[in-house]
């Protein structure tokens, strides 16, 4: 038999229909959140019709508040920071030592159009308590009304205020999904600006290549609950006619080995994002970049909504990531 050209893609491996149980691998409470309906797929508006994309975000934002309205009443102190036109949200969990200056660079997800405004708080507080820590949540500029690069724009501008304020050993810089890309391609750019790198970072789920190019974007369609088909109309609409595979939009294609902190990654085995995080991953290792990796068996996107022993797991090994990079001392 003649071999294929070394340029050419293997074929395709067609499977029969079938049915993918629950598996009894996991706790009963992520058995639960499995057997749930996934979420319907994503009717995207034309990339040319901003008013419909505004009334989609809209409806999608209200619908998330109203899901999420019991974190308003978490034991922060919120404060409303606006840094030359970059707006912040400066959250301190009650209790916290005056003296305590660690902060967490908080960049939210949302398909980098979803989770602006008083959402980004709210979703911010959660984390907060969870690492017991200062965060600021920077609420980005985002599509329609500012594509590429305004979000990286705010998240620079942000951190480069908190290195004013704080020295960069007392920084840790997260995010999950499309805040897992705007946190590590953030990294790249401040580093190519020369701004001195942060202790650490967290990457959970990260969206690390918006061309889509990993094996789960396939493999895992339609398992993950939370994310039923492709993002590509929304990363097309931030991208605003720039190349996808560019570093500050996927940050997978940076080159890591002139300066990178060390790094957290969680994602899940029916996580649409599964391949962006583990090729990530690699790309650390390869490039000598101390980096975990946790896979929880069976979560998507989402994790288990919060709902399962196995996401508490999983936020016990960011949190003592994160405590082992801070320095333990306040100052």
């Amino acid at each position: 038999m003649t071999e294929p050209p070394m340029t050419e893609r293997p074929g395709v491996i067609r499977l029969p229909a079938r049915d993918i149980p629950v598996p009894a691998s996991v706790s009963k409470e992520a058995q639960a959140v499995i057997a749930n309906t996934p979420a319907q797929r994503t009717e995207y508006p034309p990339l040319d019709d901003p008013a419909a994309w505004r009334a989609m975000i809209a409806a999608h934002d209200g619908a998330i508040a109203a899901m999420m309205a019991g974190r308003a009443a978490a034991p922060v102190t919120v404060r409303h920071r606006d840094l030359g036109g970059c707006r912040v949200y400066e959250i301190t969990p009650d209790g916290l030592a005056d003296d305590d200056d660690r902060v967490y660079l908080d960049i939210h997800g949302g398909g980098f159009i979803w989770g602006g405004g008083e959402l980004c708080a709210t979703m911010a507080t959660g984390t907060a308590v969870r690492m017991a820590a200062r965060v600021w949540a920077v609420d980005y500029r985002m599509p329609p009304d500012h594509p590429f690069p305004a979000a990286l724009d705010d998240c620079l501008a942000a951190y480069r205020a908190l290195l004013g304020e704080r020295p960069p050993e007392r920084i840790i810089i997260g995010g999950a999904s499309a805040g897992g890309n705007l946190a590590a391609a953030l990294i790249l750019r401040a580093r190519d600006e020369g701004l001195p790198l942060p202790a650490a970072t967290v990457l959970m789920t990260p969206g690390a290549d918006l061309t889509e190019s990993g094996d789960s974007h396939q493999v895992n369609l339609g398992l993950d609950p939370l994310i039923p088909g492709s993002g590509r109309p929304a990363f097309l609409l931030y991208a605003a006619g720039q190349d996808l595979s560019h570093p500050y939009l996927s940050p997978l294609n940076g080159d890591f080995a002139g300066g990178f902190p060390p790094a957290i990654l969680t994602t899940g085995t029916r996580d649409m994002l599964l391949s962006d995080t583990v090729l990530l991953h690699r790309a650390l290792r390869r490039a000598g970049v101390p980096a975990e990796l946790h896979v929880t068996e069976a979560a998507g996107h989402g994790g288990f909504m919060g709902m399962a022993p196995e996401d508490q797991e999983i936020l016990r090994e960011v949190r003592r990531f994160a405590d082992a990079h801070w320095s333990k001392e306040t100052r």
